[in-house]
């Protein structure tokens, strides 16, 4: 995507306060979740190998296969889109992808959407949940459709997975236990509050994942090449939070920062 989710629109200026380290003690698995394959790529992945090279589980759920977003046919594009996405995972270390098949380009932030993504959520049994800016101005222009309902439904199913009387159905009919983050992870937000440390490698795990994704970035007429602009992403993200590289980030308690559930 050409307005690509990126770590850190908007490094913080040396001056201000350095952003602190995001709560993290006994996080054990981590929800992602975005509208198209690529949209991790863009810099957060490499709080993504961080984590999986911590023993965090982290699972990638994708609302849409990115079948609209090339010149072939989505029938020839959605699987090809799928395959890179899949050699990204494996150079982060995430090993569950997942993908709800939602229409690309045509995302609607719903009741179906929150109702699947609800599901997922009470499956996987996140301690945090990340998911994307969903502002409608974002990346120096306007937000691309599918990533305001992606991240708008990626909060609200937070809240819906944790209340046992919306989408009902999940408990009764499913046996899925109402299920409640610690927190909301925004990435590419221009206000982070947080952010997560990476080190060299991390980052250029980072640019390896993007350039997993060769077929989708040969069809972006201009698109810079991952190792011209992801290191420098991660290193204004460093600048904010006082380290060498960092993915900054907006966090939003759900009230279980000083949690331990299970």
């Amino acid at each position: 995507m050409s307005d690509s989710l990126t770590s850190s629109d908007q490094a913080a200026h040396s001056d201000l306060p350095a952003l602190p380290a995001l709560p993290e003690d006994g996080v054990q698995r981590v929800l992602c979740v975005v509208a198209h394959p690529d949209d991790m790529e863009y810099g957060t992945s490499a709080a993504v190998r961080a984590w999986t090279q911590a023993g965090v589980e982290v699972t990638y759920l994708l609302l849409t296969r990115g079948e609209a977003g090339m010149a072939e046919a989505p029938e020839v594009v959605g699987p090809l889109r799928a395959l890179e996405q899949r050699r990204a995972c494996d150079l982060v270390g995430v090993r569950d992808l997942l993908y709800l098949d939602h229409p690309d380009g045509m995302l609607e932030a719903g009741l179906p959407l929150r109702r699947d993504i609800a599901r997922v959520m009470r499956r996987v049994r996140p301690h945090l949940v990340l998911t994307a800016n969903f502002d409608l101005e974002a990346y120096g222009s306007y937000n691309q459709a599918d990533h305001r309902a992606a991240g708008l439904s990626a909060v609200d199913a937070a809240r819906d997975a944790a209340n046992p009387w919306v989408f009902r159905e999940l408990l009764e009919q499913e046996g899925l236990e109402p299920w409640s983050a610690r927190a909301m992870l925004i990435a590419g937000h221009p206000d982070p509050t947080h952010a997560k440390q990476v080190d060299a490698d991390q980052v250029q795990a980072a640019v390896e994942s993007l350039k997993a994704h060769e077929a989708y970035l040969e069809h972006v007429t201009g698109h810079p090449a991952p190792e011209e602009f992801i290191p420098e992403i991660l290193r204004h993200g460093g600048e904010a939070a006082g380290t060498a590289h960092a993915v900054t980030l907006r966090v939003v308690d759900l009230g279980g920062l000083s949690g331990s559930e299970e």
